[in-house]
């Protein structure tokens, strides 16, 4: 199966960045003729302060990703927080995306489902990769043709996280697509006093890891100055390192 990539900023900031970024994922695809999608979130409802940014809300940021689309000519992701928001992002998205958090809030997978969209499920931090085939049966049994899983890690401690990598073919055996979200492995949750921290330096070893283990599929956050980034900057890649890691891993 040929490897999907994913790959935008964590949440929409402004128009002018997610230009700036989608520019550099459509030359990538042209380049090195692989499949990206490009990924931002309109709304950031699980930040770890009430202070945090959080993007800009449904309506707005729907259409600046459809503007997005329209002008570079990449297909979408986003997730979704609350069953309602299913609908309006299905006119607009082509892989609707299940926060780990949230994997197993039933009415939100099913919703997700019923748009008939891809559903990618992400992997909750408290579960095991075994565990993941409940969702992905609420998915497919909801009126979904594809679904796809994403590992991310494991709460381990405090404030950290483990990758089992043997999660990946585990969930393959029900799932032909599992996908590897290499920058969120390598976050720190709330270790960054009111926000989380990570470890962006490990994310290309995460990404040659998960390959291995037969990950078909590679998530990654990345901005072109991950230390103004509003939201998960530290665990992101920079825009100018990402071709190259995706030749690797192609």
């Amino acid at each position: 199966m040929k490897p999907i990539f994913i790959a935008g900023p964590c949440s929409i900031e402004s128009a002018e960045l997610l230009d700036e970024v989608a520019s550099k994922i459509a030359q990538i695809k042209s380049n090195l003729d692989v499949d990206i999608i490009f990924k931002a979130s309109f709304d950031k409802a699980n930040r770890t302060s009430i202070n945090s940014f959080r993007s800009v809300g449904l309506e707005r940021g729907l259409q600046m990703l459809s503007d997005v689309k329209e002008r570079w000519g990449l297909r979408l992701s986003t997730d979704i927080h609350e069953a309602w928001q299913a609908e309006p992002a299905g006119e607009v998205i082509d892989v609707i995306q299940i926060p780990a958090f949230l994997c197993r809030q039933t009415d939100l997978v099913i919703a997700a489902a019923k748009t008939g969209r891809i559903v990618n499920i992400k992997k909750a931090p408290f579960m095991s990769g075994a565990d993941m085939r409940y969702p992905y049966e609420k998915a497919t049994m909801s009126g979904t043709n594809e679904v796809w899983l994403t590992e991310r890690g494991n709460i381990i401690g405090y404030n950290d996280l483990a990758v089992d990598f043997r999660n990946i073919p585990v969930m393959q055996k029900f799932a032909p697509r599992v996908i590897m979200d290499c920058t969120h492995a390598v976050q720190r949750p709330g270790a960054g006093n009111g926000m989380s921290a990570g470890d962006s330096e490990y994310v290309p070893a995460m990404a040659l890891a998960a390959k291995a283990f037969g990950a078909n599929g590679y998530f990654f956050e990345t901005h072109p100055e991950p230390e103004k980034a509003l939201s998960d900057g530290p665990n992101m890649i920079r825009l100018d390192e990402l071709e190259t890691l995706i030749a690797k891993l192609k």
